[in-house]
């Protein structure tokens, strides 16, 4: 596995590919002081690149690639940019997949171009924020890998070309189940939030909730201070990933991690309608303004009708007439329609203000559906977020899809979230969140949870301070940039706030899972740790695999390695994860044209998919 990034996120995942997938990695990363390269254009920065990787490279060889900061199964390269000599030498034309997760996506563009070029049947995954730009490149590069390879690329199986993921999409899920369930061991399965709940073991008489299925067996050892925590070295004392019902009912005493849906049970959102309602589009004392001229409009043609004895049709159109002063005057009739013409001309002075008055009011109702919402007034059990940046725009997105209340503070009326605010009628609060009074606006003392998702750690920090000053069970979640510093002041929030649910998550931490998968196949959903051990989620087709296809559930599942899920009669299309079946009753027969979802070991999974299993899997 390659892996080229300017940024925490390659670290991230190259760690992440060697602890959890135990692969063989090479990280490429710019050499130290250049993390942020002056933009240079045409031949200089080709030439300059070009010299810096050549002495890079030398002094790499000169000391036999020994470090002793490294890891075992990594390999660090530096170089200025992710050329075609840089991507030879680290061996991209024997590679199984490259990550290119660097922040500009001209560069990991133009290195995707190359390495398809070096060798047609690599996977690949790029890191793009555009999600139109990036179904294009992917489509490309897969046609480029079609052209150049024997066949052609199956893109709904285990060896698809090219990945076009967002670290803003992927981190989306696990802090939105941040924000709802206070963790991030979450998988998104089709569109369907999944995590992984640990359970204590029942007390005696009591039956515990198996959720949507019993993962593992939490280690014997767990709560013992003298125990391995769940290690290798636990023996039949440790973790029990996948285990049949038989485990689950003779393992007394100890904990289980079930899988659940992660949902919503606040307040339900109000229902939204296409257009303002009639309600809101005039105001209360205009309305009563219409009805009462309605109401003499009536009256007055009723009255036409009995002192002329005219046809009730022809009254109401008289009067009319008589209302827009555009009738004969009643020089020669009786004396009651003489009166009841100049009642109704006067009628028609006073429609003409009221009239005017709903055009504009109209008009002003219109023009602010466009604007910001304030928040409701008795609004309560909603998320506040902060920040409508590329991160808070995809959480704020999603938030939405699950029909959770929400209210934006941003500072910048010109944010990249402010139009998805609009779209979604989603009540927003400008202004610095530092200052006095704009949490208090976005009724912080309310609510349920609190996400700081600004780019400036301070900000982020400080606003989570001031919140908890306000209130003290607060759930709340930041953001950090700093892998470490995040882990520090989760430390610092959790000694601070026992009572209190913190979490401070660093996007590279949280997106480097889905890195991690797509390089290993688009199959891999997510992982999940359990203890010192993992458990993977995978989306694969029957067909082709014969420990699944022809086979009941109840047959294709093994104890520790494997364990069919649910079925998929979406056909991974994604959506909201409705396709999916999860009572699957033990003697359904998976068929050649099923898609289903699994959980298993590395091992197991390895050994399904027919990639090599490494020792200590």
């Amino acid at each position: 596995m390659v892996v080229c990034g300017d940024d925490g996120l390659a670290h991230r995942l190259a760690a992440e590919l060697r602890e959890v997938y135990r692969e063989q990695v090479v990280l490429v990363v710019p050499p130290a002081g250049r993390r942020v390269r002056e933009p240079m254009v045409g031949r200089a920065r080709a030439v300059s690149a070009a010299l810096l990787d050549r002495v890079v490279t030398a002094v790499n060889r000169n000391t036999g690639g020994s470090d002793d900061t490294l890891a075992p199964g990594e390999r660090i390269v530096e170089a200025a940019e992710p050329s075609e000599a840089v991507l030879a030498e680290v061996g991209v034309d024997r590679a199984a997949a490259l990550a290119l997760v660097y922040d500009d996506d001209e560069t990991n563009i133009r290195a995707a171009l190359t390495a398809r070029r070096l060798n047609p049947r690599l996977r690949l995954v790029l890191r793009l924020y555009n999600r139109r730009l990036g179904q294009h490149i992917e489509e490309l590069l897969d046609q480029a890998a079609a052209l150049g390879s024997d066949g052609p690329v199956e893109r709904g199986g285990a060896d698809i070309a090219t990945t076009v993921l967002s670290d803003a999409d992927t981190a989306a899920p696990a802090l939105v189940a941040t924000a709802l369930v206070g963790t991030s061991k979450v998988v998104d399965a089709e569109g369907l939030l999944l995590r992984a709940v640990e359970r204590r073991p029942p007390a005696p008489g009591e039956v515990a909730d198996p959720g949507l299925c019993t993962l593992a067996l939490l280690s014997a050892t767990s709560n013992d201070p003298a125990g391995a925590e769940g290690s290798e070295d636990s023996g039949d004392q440790g973790p029990r990933l996948l285990p049949d019902a038989a485990a689950v009912a003779a393992a007394t005493g100890r904990g289980t991690v079930v899988l659940e849906q992660v949902s919503y049970s606040g307040p339900p959102l109000p229902a939204r309608r296409g257009g303002p309602p009639f309600a809101s589009l005039f105001s209360r004392r205009l309305r009563w303004s219409l009805a009462g001229l309605v109401a003499a409009v009536i009256a007055l043609a009723v009255t036409l009708t009995i002192v002329t004895r005219d046809n009730p049709l022809h009254a109401t159109y008289e009067t009319l007439l008589d209302l827009f002063a555009i009738n004969e005057p009643a020089h020669h009739e009786s004396t009651g329609r003489q009166v009841l013409q100049l009642l109704s001309m006067l009628v028609g002075l006073l429609l003409l203000p009221v009239l005017l008055a709903a055009v504009l009011e109209a008009l002003g109702t219109f023009r602010t559906a466009s604007a910001l919402r304030k928040p409701p007034r008795g609004l309560s059990g909603h998320v506040v977020l902060l920040g409508l940046g590329k991160i808070g725009t995809r959480v704020l997105t999603r938030l939405r899809e699950l029909h959770i209340p929400v209210v934006c503070v941003e500072g910048d009326p010109d944010a990249r979230g402010m139009a998805v605010a609009r779209r979604l009628r989603v009540p927003v609060v400008l202004g610095d969140v530092t200052q006095e009074g704009v949490l208090e606006a976005a009724k912080i003392h309310r609510a349920d949870a609190l996400l700081a998702l600004t780019s400036v750690d301070t900000t982020n920090l400080e606003a989570v301070l001031y919140a908890r000053s306000v209130r003290q069970d607060l759930r709340t979640v930041l953001r950090l940039y700093d892998d470490d510093f995040a882990k520090a002041v989760y430390r610092t929030l959790r000694t601070a706030h026992p009572g209190a649910l913190t979490r401070s998550r660093s996007v590279s931490h949280l997106a480097a899972p889905a890195f991690a998968g797509a390089m290993m196949g688009r199959q891999i959903l997510g992982a999940i740790p359990v203890e010192r051990r993992v458990l993977l989620f995978a989306a694969v087709g029957v067909r082709g695999h014969p420990q699944l296809e022809g086979r009941t559930v109840g047959e294709a599942f093994r104890a520790g390695a494997v364990r069919v899920l649910a079925l998929d009669t979406a056909g991974g299309s994604g959506g909201s994860g409705a396709g999916l079946v999860w009572d699957l009753p033990d003697t359904y027969v998976l068929r050649a044209e099923d898609r289903v979802v699994l959980a298993a070991t590395r091992r197991g999974l390895a050994e399904l998919l027919g990639r090599r299993a490494r020792r200590g899997v």
